[in-house]
Order: C-alpha cells, then structure tokens, then sequence
C-alpha cells in the first residue's frame, strides 16, 4: 500500500543565543532518521566554519524530513520511527518488519534560524514561510531579551507557538519557575510548555507529537495561479544563485520558465529539490512545500528575497506579501593593510569584498579614500556582529588583512538648498557633512533597548543608560530575580562599549536587544581635527554639543601620543565649526643654542634664544606634520579610557 500525499507542517525554531536552536534541530534531524548515528554531528545545519568556532547561527537553514506520527499513541508506547533515510532518488523505505500503513505520514519543513540580535531580518524572514515555531528557552537561564522579541514576531506573524523548555537534564535546570516566567512574559501557559533536552533526546518524541498535532497545516491555496515566496538565497560556485522558496499557491515543475514579480526577470528551472539535509532533486513542489530553486541566475543582485515566482506563462495577478529588506545601520572603512612585502593590496580587497557579497548581500560597499589611509571601502552593515563576522570572513576567505576604522551611524541631516528650500539627505560619515552654516537640523537613529538582568544590578544599569542619553520607557518583573528594563538610547551610544560594559556590570548575566525604532534630531555637532592648524578630515567625528569637549579631550591626549615630536610646537585642536574647545600641545625639539656661552654678557645668550625660536617659527609655517597610520588607529579606537 502506498502512502497518501503527506500531512506539511512549517515551522521555525526560534530562541535567544546559546538556548539550544541547532542542537535541538541536530536531535530532530537523528530522530526522523534523516541522518544515520554515523552521519550526526554537532551543529549539522551550520556549513560555515565560523558558525561552529563561535557556536552561533549567522545563516538560516531550511530542511525537510518525513516523519511517521500515531495519533493519541504515547511516545513510549512507539519503537523508533519507521523511516529509513532517503535513498538517492528521495524515496523513504520502510523498515523490514514495519507495517507500512503504521501511522500519517508527515513531511516536517523546519528552519533553524540565528539568535543574536544583528541577524534578526534571518528569522522575520524564515517566519514569513511557517504557519508555526518552536519558541525554545533554556530551563537554567529562562526568558531572555531575545526570546521575547523573537516570540513578539513570531506571534506578529499569527503564527501557532510551541513553548519548549530545553537543558532539563542539568543539575542547574530550573523548569517549574522558567514555565512561570513564559507564562508571566509571554503569555503562554505554563502547562503547555514541552521539557526536553536536545542534549541527551529526552522528551524529543513528544516533542515531534505536539508539532503534528498542535502546529497547523497550511493554508488552503487562495488561487490556482502559482505563487512562490523567496525567503532566502545563497550564491553556488557552479550553478549560479540557489534560491530558497516555500510555495504557497499551484505548483513549480523542472523546465518552467518562471518569473520574479517584483524584478519582472524570466528563467528557466533547471533544478528542483529538498534538504533532507542531502540535497534531493525533485521534479516538483506542491502547495505549502518549501525546497530549492536553480535556474542558471548569476548574482544575488537579481534575486530579491521577499519577492513572488509565478509562472511567466500564466501568471499570477497579485505578488505574495513580500518584507522590508535588511537595513545597514552601522558604518565603518576597511583599509587594506600596507605591508613592506606586499605593498597596498586595494584591488585585492575589491575581489575579496564582490565574491563575499555574492554569499551576502546584506551588507553593502563603495570604494573610498583617505588622505592617511589611501584606498579602501566604506562598508554598512547590520549591526556590531555582522561587521565582526564580515572583516573575519574577508581575512580568512579573501586572504586579505584590512584595517578598520572605528563605527558610526548613519545620520538624516535637514539642509537648505536653492531658494531655501528643506531637503533631508542621508550621511554615513562625519566627512560628508555638508556646510553647517545650511544644516537646520541632525537627526540620529534611536533604539528601544530591552535589557534582562537580575534585581541587584538595576540601579548600575539605570545609570549606564542614563549616561548614554537613555530615556526610561518601562520596568517589568519577570521572575522573583530577575527584571526587564526598557530604555529608548541613540544608536551611536550603543554601537562602541556598551554591551561590554553590560556584561561587565552585570557579571556576565545581562542580556540585551535593541530594534531602530526612528530618527530623532538633538543637539548635534561636528567636531573638527585641527593638526597644525590644519582640519583633518579623517578625524573629524558628530557628537552630542554636552559631550564634545570631553570627546575632544580624549581623542587629543591619544594623537599626542602617537604623533612624534618635530622640529617645532605642534598644536593640536577641537573645534566646533570656528570656536576651539579642546586644545594640547606637541612640544617641539630644542638644541640648547647657549651651551658654548661660558659667561659673558647675557644679551649674547638671548640673541641666540631669539634667533632660534624665529627659526622655529619660520619651520612651523612651511613644514609639514607626519601623522603615522598608527596614530589614526589610536584615535579611532573610541572607547572610553
């Protein structure tokens, strides 16, 4: 007997950082059979190198797996499933001695999606293709930042959420008050909460029940036109652009052409299939499957996640509701290293920042140059961790070292332009500013900050936020230890040390998420570098008007350092547009003129004194000041002293 089309569940598993997502989705995987004992691993869903040293998610994985439920029968009354892993061809076998009508045959499309807070855009997306998710949370830490954005999308989306408590098999594991606090937080019933250890696979079978019973299946097709939804896309050495699609209306065959409604693009499907998580080729994908695409495209650019594939023959009449794109919020230039060997490696850089963004094309670049650093790249990115992984990826991937200048935001700055009239333009660097004396006002991203912490670090974390131009919002219980406070913080304020400084003042047990909720104008300013009375562009940095002539301050004493002493005074200079508020001095080399003078008359001595310090004079007006690189990676490095 052959089995009818299986029941689809779509799902997600979402989660704070470090909660158990790709464990969780590695036990999942062992105990549908879609991998062997021998074939399982750790982290079997995160591919890149950097996702298993750091123990992070960066990209969302989609896999498909068929799984054998009996309705109403308990989990221990079941031997293990009756799947064999897939054959070549995708074909599932049952086991000798298994009857093969033994329970519905479900296929399980989940995601595995990242935890930290820069990748967020990774699970709205991956959501966008599920009618449910598993809302995972550690029974020794319980709700975290993260877990309550992450459940606040998810149930934003209308989606069916499945709350699992995960870690019960340490010594730590706390499940009874952490079912409270899901409760209190989020809402869901303590009761409903499913205990498992993705660790050591208790409650993992109970775990596949629920989701076959409790998560809905999809919805009925809205037309017989067929409707695609792109929810992500990576970039194949050999085959061109393979797109991930989850298909909710009619169906896509091998050998259509296909169109994207957005971009208005034609293809031809040269290849479909699953992860199982083998690649499987498919001859086709049915209403609420989700699978791969290949059709020959050549770079992410032509792809848009979010966009509808219809069928170029019979097209749909309206695209699926697509999702905003990822939006850079921090900038920063990438340099190439000069070395005496290799010299300036700039069309390097190039090559190894255009093959890294065929694999991500959330970050952007344009080329740059500075008078001190030469060549380079300004680069936006999504957040603090994406800028880390990006500049690590270049220099292991690329072979390339980069030197990196310090991060600022983006700032929507109101000019006058030609008859007085107002224009709002975008700026990602101090230098681009226009003329100030036209500048009505400067707008700065804000974030509304979530902060996790336990009850006695409250008052140090109010101060923190405080001091960084915070504004209070709301402070919630979450458990008997534990609160969540809700502050409103420029961007600018967040991207250098704060989360450092969190942690620091927190022992380690804080945890934060920040979402850009708008732009506000304040009292901000530019602060030129004068070196020898010359404005250097590459220092100059936007600041709150309060906080300017302590930045100033800071970023001087650390040139002073760095720059070497000449043969004359050298001043260094803050200034705010023409006032000077910050102000130290290099002293200059001075050979001592009246050594021959043994005694004598004094005027002899200050003749010599007058003569050089004129010679001095005349130095300082035609020499010129070297400011090593090293200087300019001193003073970009604001972190507070």
């Amino acid at each position: 007997m052959t089995d009818p089309t299986p029941r689809i569940r779509n799902f997600s598993i979402i989660a704070h950082i470090d909660h158990g997502k790709s464990t969780l989705a590695d036990r999942l995987l062992q105990a549908t059979n879609a991998v062997s004992a021998r074939e399982a691993r750790e982290q079997m869903l995160d591919s890149m190198d950097l996702e298993r040293e750091r123990g992070i998610t960066i990209k969302a994985s989609a896999v498909t797996v068929m799984h054998r439920h009996v309705p109403g029968t308990q989990a221990d009354e079941l031997e293990a499933d009756y799947e064999e892993p897939p054959d070549d061809e995708g074909r599932h076998r049952t086991r000798k001695g298994a009857p093969e009508d033994h329970g519905e045959l479900y296929m399980l499309n989940f995601i595995d999606t990242p935890g930290h807070v820069d990748f967020n855009y990774e699970v709205s997306r991956a959501l966008k293709a599920c009618e449910g998710a598993l809302l995972v949370v550690d029974a020794t830490q319980g709700v975290e930042a993260q877990t309550v954005v992450n459940a606040l999308l998810a149930i934003g989306q209308d989606l069916e959420i499945i709350p699992v408590l995960n870690k019960i098999d340490l010594p730590s594991a706390r499940p009874d008050e952490v079912a409270m606090e899901v409760e209190q937080v989020l809402g869901f019933a303590a009761e409903d909460c499913l205990l498992v250890s993705a660790k050591t696979g208790q409650g993992i079978r109970e775990l596949l029940a629920a989701i076959c019973e409790r998560l809905p299946g999809p919805r009925t097709p809205a037309t017989t036109k067929t409707r695609a939804l792109i929810f992500d896309a990576v970039y194949d050495d050999y085959r061109g652009v393979i797109v991930y699609v989850r298909v909710f209306d009619g169906r896509l065959r091998v050998g259509e052409k296909v169109r994207m409604m957005g971009l208005g693009r034609t293809y031809q499907v040269t290849e479909l299939g699953k992860y199982t998580p083998k690649p499987v080729k498919v001859q086709e994908l049915g209403p609420g499957e989700t699978g791969y695409l290949v059709a020959a495209i050549k770079t992410l650019g032509d792809v848009r996640v979010g966009d509808t594939i219809t069928l170029e023959l019979d097209p749909a009449e309206e695209p699926l509701e697509g999702y905003q794109p990822p939006r850079q919020m921090v900038f920063c230039d990438f340099y190439p290293a000069t070395s005496e060997k290799k010299g300036n490696d700039f069309e390097e850089l190039r090559e190894a920042m255009e093959k890294l963004s065929l694999n991500d094309s959330s970050f952007t670049f344009q080329a740059v140059h500075s008078e001190a650093l030469g060549f380079g790249f300004r680069c936006g990115f999504l957040g603090l961790l994406h800028m880390d992984i990006v500049q690590e990826r270049l220099e292991r991937e690329g072979g390339v070292e980069v030197v990196q200048t310090a991060p600022t935001v983006s700032y929507k700055v109101v000019v006058r332009g030609k008859g007085g009239v107002l224009e709002e333009i975008e700026v990602h660097n101090p230098a681009d500013l226009p003329d100030m004396g036209l500048v009505e006002e400067i707008r700065e991203p804000i974030c509304r900050v979530e902060i996790m912490i336990p009850n006695q670090y409250v008052g140090e974390i109010m101060k923190l936020c405080l001091d960084r131009r915070g504004v209070y919002k709301s402070q919630m219980v979450v458990s008997e230890t534990r609160q969540m406070l809700t502050f409103e913080v420029p961007l600018a304020e967040l991207i250098y040390d704060f989360y450092d400084k969190l942690k620091g003042l927190t022992s380690g047990y804080g945890t934060m998420d920040y979402e850009v909720i708008g732009y506000r104008p304040d009292r901000l300013v530019k602060v030129d570098v004068l070196i020898n009375g010359d404005p250097v562009e590459a220092l100059s940095f936007i600041c709150h008007r309060e906080r300017a002539e302590q930045r100033g301050r800071q970023l001087l004493l650390k040139l002073r350092k760095q720059i070497d002493r000449h043969q004359f005074e050298i001043p260094l200079q803050a200034a705010i547009g023409g006032k000077v508020v910050a102000r130290e001095t290099i002293k200059a080399f001075r050979k001592d003129v009246t050594a021959k003078c043994y005694g004598g008359d004094v005027t002899r001595k200050r003749k010599l004194l007058e003569k050089q310090k004129k010679g001095k004079e005349r130095m300082k007006s035609v020499g010129s000041v070297n400011i090593p690189q090293e200087a300019f990676m001193a003073v970009l490095d604001t972190g507070e002293e």
